[in-house]
Parts: C-alpha cells; structure tokens; sequence
C-alpha cells in the first residue's frame, strides 16, 4: 500500500508538467510490418459469465436470482461461434465449467462441451480451454472448497477427465484463470479467510503442477499456462506467490492487460486505491511494457495475450472517451511493436465476444457484440464498431504500416518499473 500511495502522490505532482511537456499523439512508424501468419489472432469468453442455465457451484450460490440466464451460451453458442469465425479469428477460448461436466460426486455430462468444442473445430479455430475460470461444485463449496486439502485431488479428477477428453483437438491450455485474482473472489463471496489464502494458493500450485504432466502424458506437444492478471502494481511479489513456483511448467506465459497506470494518469493510482475502475483511464502503450517484463523474465517462453479488453458503462465509449474500436488498434500496435522490437509475441485474444455477466454486475460492457441482458428477451447480438476493426486487423496482419495511435506513451507506466522510466517506448 505504500508503494501505491507514493506513485499516486507523484503522479499528482508531475501530472500538470507531462499534460504540457508531452506531445499529443506518437510518431507514425511507417515501417511497422505486420505479426506474420502464424500469429494467432483469438477471443475469450468463460463458462459461467456467458452459459446461463447455471447448475449449483460456488457462484450460482452468490449471484442469486441476478445472474438471470447470462447470455445464453448455452444454446447460442453456435451463433456467437461463427461470429468469431467471421472476425477471421484461429483461436475461440472458453472454459470447461466443473459444476455442468459434474454436478455431483461420480456422476458426469460432457453433452454440451462435446458438442460446442466440436462447433469450435469445425469452424476452422482451435479451442483454448480453461479448466478453472473460478467456479466450482456446490457439492465442493459444501465440503469448503478451497479450505479443504481434499479439494486438491477432487479437482485432479475433473481436470484429468476433461484432458483426457478433449486433447483430441489439439487445444491451448489454461490451468488457472486468473489466480491470484481467483483467490480474491474467493474471499469476495466464500467462506475464505485470510488465513486460508496461502493454503489455497499452494493447492493451485500443487494442482497445476499435476495436471500440466497429466495433460503433457496424452498430449505430446501441449501447450499449457495459468494466465496472469497484470496490473504492474505489485506484479514481483504477485510472481513469486505462484508463478514463479509454477515457471518449469508453463510452455508459454499467458497475460491479461486491461488498465494503464503512470505518472501521467494519476486517477489511475487513485482509482487503484480507492477500488474504482470506472474512473480508470486506458493507456494501450501498457500492454508492450507488460511483454518486454516477462519476455525478459522468461527468455525463450512464448508470451500470449490471454485477455485484453475495454469495459464500457452501457455505452460505447469509457469515462475518458475512448471507443471500443481504438482501443483495439491502439492495443494491437503496441503488441506489434513488441514483436517488431524481437519480444516473442505468438498470440492475441479479445476479451469478450459478447458482452456477458462481469461477476456481478451486467454493466461492464466488454464484447465486441452487445447484448442487453436486462432489457432485452431475445438477447440479440449487436455488432460494435470493434467488429469490423477487429476483421481488419486479422486480415492484415495487425494495424497497417504508418497507424498512429490516439495516444501517446504514458510517462513511467507503472506496468513495468523502472524500466519504462529508465527506457521508454516512443
């Protein structure tokens, strides 16, 4: 917390000088080249936040009649599947949720996964598939979920069933959604205290570690990580609670970017502090010092923007005016510089397809469709201006040469200190 205040206070300072000293847009890079073919171009989504007909888990139980039926994945999932195969995409994530596949102790339905990862394959993508993404049984949340040590070996037994099942398809792997967020949420509407938080991590360490060899044994060739939630704040004690304990079983090293955070945008650091994201402001630039941290803490590991997104309230721009479609290019030239400058980018998801339930809240707007869920019955699909900048940028190989951003680099993000103070991207 100390950290936090002092860049917030410093932000506060220098933030009048930067808003004079700093010029208004980058330079065009006329010699910006495109990612290549084998770049994989993808979007997200999650089981939970998008199936609606939820069975009893740990989130069914908290979300209450408010969850409604979501957006309806469940049954539409063929629709919202050749939507992002239209972008032109080669990657469709989802996850796997434990409480449909087993709603009780030995009894199991892989129906609708058969036939929606099959959907997937058939429209030319290639599931990545999360087998964690921060649901689990109620017959589990009644045996304590995470406080239990048996929770280890219960989750073994689904997450085996499920590669077992579907490696076939020669997916992308993601462990753990999000971990150490995971454990929050945890906290947020479970019966986590902050003794059992360390326990929990160790037994998703311990999880990952087994089914990362499981899913190597009948998958040979797999690729399989646990995706970061980064924010940059804090991001070297974060490493070292799990990834760094997981680092010799990761194949590439998944990141989640969504907010900025510097010395020019100083709401940012209050924002942070004071838990109010809608105030947040967007600095795209963040996203290419994200990749040159772990592509220098990770040498020789591929490095995938899981998820990536921009949330807006019921509208099409955020607070500070950004539209959904530039953020977009924006974010993909900054991935493209990181590949350009030789980081080992290989691979791109949009977080979401369609807007969906942002675990409590319908508000947060972040697909490349919308779809009013509270007002309306039908749950139609409506096509942002993301959707057409989306199908370009796949087409193309990412922005074209001589895009200029609609905002310049931020001074001293706090996505990678020093280094973005020390060696900053223009």
């Amino acid at each position: 917390m100390g950290q936090r205040t002092l860049f917030a206070l410093a932000g506060i300072v220098l933030a009048a000088w930067w808003a004079v000293a700093t010029p208004g847009t980058v330079a065009a890079d006329p010699g910006l080249p495109p990612v290549g073919g084998d770049f994989l171009w993808g979007v997200s989504s999650s089981g939970f936040q998008s199936e609606g007909f939820a069975p009893d888990s740990n989130w069914s139980r908290y979300a209450g009649g408010g969850y409604g039926n979501s957006v309806d994945f469940l049954h539409r999932y063929g629709e919202d599947i050749q939507n992002a195969a239209n972008l032109g995409v080669g990657v469709y994530r989802v996850s796997v949720e434990w409480a449909r596949v087993q709603p009780n102790p030995g009894e199991w339905d892989f129906s609708f996964y058969d036939a929606m990862l099959d959907r997937i394959r058939a429209a030319g993508m290639r599931p990545m598939i999360t087998l964690d993404h921060w649901v689990f049984p109620g017959w589990e949340v009644d045996r304590g979920g995470w406080r239990n040590p048996g929770m280890v070996e219960d989750w073994l037994t689904e997450a085996r069933a499920v590669v077992d099942r579907y490696s076939h398809l020669d997916p992308l792997w993601v462990t753990f959604n999000e971990p150490l967020a995971y454990v929050g949420k945890e906290q947020q509407i479970g019966d986590l205290g902050a003794l059992d938080v360390t326990p929990m991590i160790d037994r998703m360490v311990a999880a990952h570690r087994a089914i990362y060899d499981h899913i190597h044994g009948v998958q040979p060739g797999a690729m399989v990580t646990s995706n970061l939630a980064f924010t940059g704040i804090g991001a070297a004690q974060a490493d070292a609670s799990f990834i760094d304990r997981v680092a010799d079983k990761l194949d590439y090293i998944g990141i989640d970017y969504y907010y900025g955070g510097s010395l020019s945008n100083p709401p940012n650091a209050i924002a942070q502090l004071t838990n109010q994201p809608s105030n947040l402001i967007l600095e795209p630039d963040g996203i290419y010092y994200a990749l040159r941290r772990y592509g220098q803490k990770f040498p020789g590991r591929p490095l995938y923007v899981v998820e990536n997104g921009m949330p807006s309230d019921n509208g099409s721009a955020t607070t500070d005016g950004m539209t959904r479609e530039d953020d977009l290019r924006d974010t993909v030239y900054w991935v493209q510089r990181a590949k350009a400058d030789g980081i080992d980018v290989i691979g791109y998801n949009y977080w979401s397809i369609t807007d969906n339930y942002e675990w409590g809240s319908y508000s947060p707007r972040f697909g490349l469709y919308t779809v009013d869920v509270t007002s309306d019955p039908g749950l139609s699909r409506r096509p942002t201006a993301a959707v057409p900048a989306y199908h370009d940028i796949t087409a193309n190989g990412g922005v074209p040469a001589g895009y200029v951003p609609t905002r310049a680099p931020a001074l001293c993000s706090l996505q990678d200190l020093p280094s973005s103070c020390i060696n900053p991207v223009h």
